[in-house]
């Protein structure tokens, strides 16, 4: 039963993918046009994120500048919103081949990679661009694309969108102004773990129930990018916003890997070329589009609250365990190189 389940699942998938692009990424010949030219295969880059993200963008310009850059011999055409899955789905059809690419952020691939939770630790960069300073050195990169390589994918470039903050019916100065919030996070247990060291209550829920729960002050609090809380209207239910800035919300553009080594070399520089486009491309827009955000958060009334340095310094102790439990489960090489 338990493999017919999966099996069924993933022929669902397939189907959907078969049904949505069409003769798109087959040859006509195989749709039974046996008398035209093979059209040009079109690749699926797939994500579950809404069109007005960071996300939507750094795929729609990776799939045009591979399209510049190839004189359009490489066509890759993007589907968002979860069309094609959840982003359990699309790693799970990507790292089958159904899906060449996805752009995901990093948290729900810890499941597939462990030792992506290094970028669970909490309150490591004090600023986005020391964030980006790290991920762009070449020694850390590789160790990164190593972790990837291993999983069956193969990493082409990494955005993000800004740093996670909380949004709060109650002012945060101290230390202990989080405790007893009921604060909705992922289903991550370092995430867990890092609000209960802080005293709060962390409480999972799908993401689609926050906006009423806090509405029906089911929770109190919940954290996510600006970008998050502005478009879901979260601000709205909310009377601060605290800049915690306790994990960057990055967002990596990866491919299968062995769909990645199936270009001709020249090929394979083009994507990566695209990829580097594209991440310079996101990042800029990240760092535009918070600033919007902020702005429309403040003209509501909500108000933001800065880090106090003294904050931060008690958050970062206060988690210390949190560092402990990831240091033991993640490569030592990758745990120092991201810390150090």
């Amino acid at each position: 039963m338990k493999f017919f389940q999966i099996t069924y699942k993933k022929l669902t998938r397939s189907l959907l993918l078969l049904l949505l692009t069409g003769a798109m990424v087959f040859p006509l010949s195989l749709a039974g046009c046996t008398n035209s030219e093979p059209k040009q295969p079109v690749w699926v880059l797939a994500t579950a994120s809404p069109e007005d993200t960071v996300t939507q963008l750094f795929a729609e310009r990776f799939a045009e500048e591979v399209q510049k850059l190839s004189n359009s011999n490489i066509l890759i055409k993007v589907y968002p919103n979860s069309t094609l899955g959840g982003d359990r789905e699309l790693l799970e059809s990507c790292s089958d081949g159904d899906i060449p690419f996805i752009v995901q952020n990093t948290a729900p691939q810890v499941t597939f990679m462990s030792d992506l939770a290094v970028f669970d630790l909490p309150c490591v960069f004090e600023s986005l661009d020391a964030c980006r300073d790290k991920l762009d050195d070449p020694d850390f990169y590789q160790l990164v694309c190593d972790v990837y390589t291993k999983g069956g994918y193969h990493l082409l470039g990494m955005a993000d969108q800004g740093f996670r903050v909380m949004s709060t019916n109650r002012a945060v100065y101290t230390l202990n102004d989080f405790k007893g919030q009921k604060i909705r996070t992922m289903e991550n247990p370092y995430h867990l773990d890092f609000w209960k060291s802080l005293g709060a209550t962390p409480t999972p829920m799908s993401f689609g129930e926050v906006y009423i729960g806090l509405q029906q002050h089911t929770i109190d609090a919940q954290e996510n990018p600006y970008e998050v809380i502005v478009s879901n209207r979260l601000y709205e239910q909310q009377d601060y916003i605290v800049e915690t800035n306790h994990l960057p919300h990055l967002i990596s553009l990866i491919v299968n890997d062995d769909f990645f080594h199936s270009f001709a070399k020249e090929d394979q520089e083009i994507l990566t070329k695209a990829a580097e486009i594209a991440t310079t491309y996101a990042r800029e827009q990240s760092d535009a589009r918070i600033s919007q955000r902020i702005s429309v958060i403040e003209e509501s009334g909500t108000q933001i609250i800065p880090l106090s340095d003294e904050l931060r310094a008690d958050m970062r102790q206060a988690c210390q365990g949190v560092y402990d439990d990831i240091e033991k489960n993640v490569s030592p090489a990758l745990f120092e190189a991201y810390t150090h």
